[in-house]
């Protein structure tokens, strides 16, 4: 006998309900041609995601209420199975009213975590043991030439290895590629290797440089006392063989030999730019040169004398790097963002800043009163004038008082509707010598879906069709399109997500960030598709070898994609272990948006009362 319910709820639920898979039926009848063109194995994922889409187009709260209070699914974790999560609601709400069935006839699958799962596994290698998130690791560039670095990645828990194309080179790539291979063979693991494609980055143009001047100062405590000196490596070459630890500068000499030449306690003369005296003791000697102690600040340029004391030996620093240009730009300043590719000069607050930009083609796209920001949101203003070749930004947010705004720093246009490419001329050709090896390819600054289609064009046209391409979303445009992306990157086999967090947050702003990178799950799942965590996990750990609070339970979050991205660092294997530890922990209670209860001990004491 069914339980009794207030017949007037369930009226009501069921006729709700059934006006949503009206509307569900109506979109999978409109997005039929998308649908029929994705590839095969994607038709029933295709098909749920359009329904997805649709659901969310709808504000079912109240009736998530009702069906809550009937002790019934309130459709709140139906992505991985819209239309078979309904029809279920529907066939209990017709048993409560006596009925048998409620009629419905979906043949969608069951589970469409299992075609997930099945579509990490072919995009991003199998699960590794102990957890089911992969790990991907950026690799530095001397993962090229250091074997013994690839090997602790690959022990610590690397699945995939990511190569960034806008840094290095293709014979970099190429041994970066193998050494992984050959450390995956070894410890007889599968490693996926992935190529990120640069794409259309828009950066800061080039500043005039500043002299080549080089300060070294000794630290101080807070009454201005010498707690221990600064340290100097004097050496014949500007790359020594064996790098110097972190705390040391390095300072070439003229005179290659004359390093060589010292002894345990010498002192060396040197007058710096500002005429001021100065001295320096040596501690240390080898191959790669002297170590000496400096108790005072100095200011270097190339040519000083360094002079030993009682002894007719000296040489002269050697060519220094000129310091870095930046403009010093305040809250309410203005920028000028120029086509011209002329390096500027460096300014200060309240001055006028005029800087190229890498895509100058784009400023014809500007218009006044959309946002544009600089450095990775450092700095935000508004377009409040637009001329033939440039655009005068306000500056209306500032992370400090004053910001050093410096070159190849990146631009963002979050109101702008850019015409770029996601491919450019230069990713083609790195397509032409990667997509024979890659085992999956990163469209970097996706927007539209020509975009997608432009990129599986490319590698079908070299042989590689079945190579495995992520979506980077990190921008607007690419959020807000993101179903229709989605429809057309299913058309190949192996696809994936990334949420690039840093240029998206910029982007949309970051107190959207929380939502929006929710969402971006949400719709992924519904599509079956991987999704590729990315951008600062546990990024302090990995510089610094400690991790903030807030970093750990953001690692925590990432739980829930099928692959978390770590950026390099110094201690990059601690961030591999310890993120090994965070997901596979995190799996034993939670997947996806679904609380996994399993039993706990942390309360296993006597009875309460």
């Amino acid at each position: 006998m069914p339980p009794v319910v207030d017949p007037m709820l369930r009226t009501r639920a069921e006729r709700q309900l059934r006006e949503v898979r009206d509307h569900l039926e109506r979109a999978e009848r409109r997005e039929r041609r998308a649908i029929e063109a994705v590839h095969p194995d994607h038709r029933a994922s295709a098909v749920n995601l359009v329904h997805y889409v649709e659901l969310r187009r709808h504000d079912i709260r109240a009736l998530q209420l009702d069906l809550a209070s009937l002790g019934l699914s309130s459709l709140g974790r139906a992505e991985s199975a819209v239309m078979r999560t309904i029809d279920t609601v529907l066939e209990v709400l017709a048993m409560l009213d006596g009925r048998t069935t409620a009629g419905n006839a979906t043949t969608e699958p069951a589970d469409g975590s299992a075609s997930l799962t099945r579509n990490a596994q072919r995009l991003l290698g199998p699960s590794p043991a102990g957890r089911r998130t992969r790990v991907m690791v950026t690799m530095p560039a001397e993962a090229a030439t250091d074997a013994e670095l690839v090997d602790r990645l690959v022990r610590a828990g690397m699945d995939v290895a990511r190569i960034n194309t806008a840094h290095d080179d293709l014979r970099t790539w190429s041994q970066m590629h193998q050494r992984v291979r050959d450390a995956a063979a070894r410890h007889g693991r599968s490693v996926t290797v992935a190529y990120d494609l640069a794409g259309p980055k828009l950066r800061t143009g080039a500043l005039r440089p500043g002299p080549p001047v080089m300060r070294i100062r000794p630290a101080r405590d807070a009454f201005g006392r010498v707690v221990s000196p600064a340290r100097l490596l004097l050496t014949g070459s500007t790359s020594p063989e064996v790098a110097p630890p972190g705390d040391v500068v390095v300072v070439p000499v003229q005179d290659g030999r004359w390093p060589g030449r010292r002894r345990v306690g010498e002192e060396i003369r040197v007058v710096d730019t500002r005429g001021a005296s100065r001295r320096w003791r040596v501690v240390e000697t080898g191959a790669a040169g002297c170590l000496v102690t400096a108790e005072r600040t100095a200011y270097l340029s190339t040519d000083l004398h360094l002079e030993v004391d009682g002894a007719d030996d000296e040489t002269a620093i050697a060519d220094l790097a000129p310091i870095p240009a930046a403009h010093r730009v305040a809250r309410g300043d203005t920028v000028v963002v120029r086509a011209s590719s002329e390096p500027g000069l460096p300014t200060g607050p309240g001055e006028e800043h005029v800087i190229g930009c890498s895509l100058p083609e784009v400023l014809a796209h500007v218009r006044v009163g959309e946002r544009m920001s600089f450095d990775d949101g450092k700095l935000g203003g508004i377009v409040r004038r637009v001329d033939v070749g440039e655009a005068h930004v306000e500056i209306t947010e500032a992370r400090s008082h004053v910001v050093k705004l410096r070159g190849e720093k990146g631009i963002n246009l979050p109101d702008t509707d850019l015409p770029t490419a996601a491919l450019t001329d230069a990713d083609v050709a790195v397509l032409d010598v990667v997509a024979a090896r890659a085992d999956l390819v990163s469209l970097s600054f996706v927007r539209r879906p020509d975009d997608v289609l432009r990129l599986q064009d490319e590698l079908v046209a070299r042989d590689a069709g079945d190579t495995g391409i992520v979506l980077k979303i990190e921008n607007a445009a690419a959020f807000e399109r993101l179903p229709e992306l989605l429809l057309v990157a299913m058309r190949s086999r192996r696809l994936g997500v990334m949420i690039a967090r840093g240029d998206l947050a910029v982007e949309i702003g970051f107190t959207r960030m929380a939502e929006v990178q929710e969402e971006i799950l949400w719709l992924c799942e519904a599509a079956h598709v991987p999704v590729i965590w990315a951008t600062q996990v546990l990024d302090t750990l990995a510089r610094t070898g400690q991790a903030s609070r807030a970093e750990i339970t953001d690692a925590a979050m990432g739980d829930r994609a099928e692959c978390v991205m770590l950026n390099k660092g110094p201690y990059i294997t601690d961030a591999i272990e310890v993120l090994h530890s965070i997901l596979a922990r995190m799996q034993e209670h939670q997947q996806k948006k679904r609380s996994l209860l399993r039993r706990l001990r942390s309360w296993d004491r006597e009875p309460i009362g």
